[in-house]
C-alpha cells in the first residue's frame, strides 16, 4: 500500500494505477495527456486536502467531499464554503468520474481537469481565484519541490495544478461491492434472498434512469420534488425551457453513505427517498414521462430495494487508506 506523509512524496512506492473493474466498459478520460505518476497522484491529493487554498483558509475540496462518505458530504444538505457560506446543492460523492463527461449536477462543466475550478471560484465555496493560488503555492514549502517532482520543475501553473488534482480524483474508482463481486461471479459472491429480490424489483422499477454498471445514465430529468422547483437546474446552463428543475441522474453506488440525498439534500434517509417515488412525485411541468404515475413501492418491496441498495457499498474504496489524508 502507497502511503506518505503530507509533506512527503515517495515515488519509488508501489506504483499508483487506474484500474478498470471488469464489468465496467472504457473510461472517457484515460491520462493520454495527463501521465500517472506517484508524485502527481501525491500532489493532487495534498492540494485537494489543502484548506489553505480557500479564501479564508478554512475549505479544502475534501472539506465538502469526505472519504468516510465515499466524497459526499455527510449530513450536510447543502455545501458550506468560506465565511460559512452556504450553497444551494448537495455536494455530490466522487468517485468513477474518468467515465463522465460531464460534471455537477447541472452538467456545467464538460472536463474532469476544470471542474476544480468551480469550487475554487464559488463565492459560497473556496472564494477565491486561480492565480492567488497559484502565488500561495509559489511561497510555500514544500509546494516547489512538489511541483518539481510531478512535472520536472518548480514552475508552478493552473494547467499543472489541475492536472495534478485529476491525478487524485479520477484514480477515485469504486468498482468492488457486493454488487460487482456477484456480477462478476467472484468466488463465494451471492445476493440473500432479500437482496435478488430488490435486485428483480430495481431492474423493473428503477434501472431505466439509474443504468448499470454505474447506475446513472449520466441524464439530466425532473423527477417530481417540487411543482415548481426553486432552482432552475439544468436551464440555467443550457437556457432551455424543457431542462427547467431537470438535474443529472445521481449515481446510486456507496448510496448508503451519499445522505443526505436530491440535490438540494432535502431527503436524510432512503425510506424518505422510496416513499418520494411511491407517494409524493408532483407533477411539475418537467416531469420526467417515467414518472407520470410515480413509482408504486409496498412496504416488503422498500425493504427488498434497500437490501439491493446496500450490495452497491464498496467499503474497500471508502476505507483505502491510499485516498486518506495523510
Amino acid at each position: 500500500m502507497y502511503a506518505c506523509r503530507k509533506d512527503e512524496i515517495k515515488p519509488e512506492e508501489a506504483k499508483i494505477t487506474f484500474a478498470i473493474p471488469s464489468n465496467f466498459p472504457a473510461p472517457a478520460y484515460n491520462f493520454e495527456d495527463n501521465q500517472l505518476t506517484n508524485a502527481g497522484f501525491a500532489l493532487g491529493k495534498k492540494l485537494f486536502y489543502d484548506a489553505r487554498l480557500s479564501a479564508d483558509k478554512s475549505v479544502s475540496c475534501g472539506s465538502c467531499h469526505q472519504q468516510f462518505a465515499a466524497f459526499a458530504n455527510l449530513d450536510h444538505k447543502v455545501s458550506h464554503g468560506v465565511n460559512n457560506c452556504q450553497g444551494k446543492r448537495n455536494a455530490p460523492p466522487l468517485f468513477n468520474l474518468a467515465w463522465q463527461k460531464a460534471f455537477f449536477w447541472d452538467g456545467g462543466v464538460k472536463n474532469i481537469e476544470t471542474s476544480p475550478l468551480n469550487a475554487i471560484t464559488d463565492a459560497c465555496e473556496m472564494g477565491t481565484d486561480i492565480e492567488a493560488i497559484i502565488a500561495f503555492l509559489k511561497s510555500t514549502a514544500p509546494y516547489p519541490d512538489l511541483f518539481k517532482q510531478a512535472f520536472g520543475s518548480t514552475d508552478i501553473n493552473s494547467q499543472r495544478i489541475l492536472k495534478s488534482i485529476t491525478q487524485f480524483t479520477a484514480v477515485l474508482v469504486s468498482g468492488n461491492s457486493k454488487y460487482d463481486r456477484v456480477m462478476r461471479k467472484e468466488s463465494g459472491a451471492t445476493f440473500t434472498s432479500d437482496e435478488l429480490a430488490g435486485y428483480n424489483l430495481f431492474k423493473e422499477k428503477c434501472s431505466s434512469c439509474h443504468t448499470e454498471p454505474f447506475f446513472t445514465d449520466f441524464s439530466y430529468r425532473s423527477n417530481g420534488l417540487d411543482l415548481v422547483s426553486a432552482d432552475e437546474g439544468r436551464s440555467h446552463i443550457t437556457g432551455v425551457n424543457a431542462d427547467f428543475g431537470t438535474f443529472r441522474v445521481p449515481t446510486l453506488r456507496n448510496i448508503e453513505y451519499t445522505g443526505p440525498y436530491m440535490h438540494d439534500g432535502r431527503f436524510y434517509s432512503l425510506d424518505e427517498v422510496l416513499e418520494h417515488y411511491n407517494s409524493g412525485v408532483k407533477a411539475s411541468a418537467n416531469l420526467d414521462s417515467k414518472l407520470k404515475n410515480g413509482i408504486p413501492l409496498n412496504a416488503s418491496e422498500k425493504e427488498q430495494i434497500k437490501a439491493f441498495l446496500k450490495t452497491l457499498t464498496d467499503n474497500e474504496f471508502i476505507k483505502n487508506t491510499l485516498y486518506n489524508e495523510s
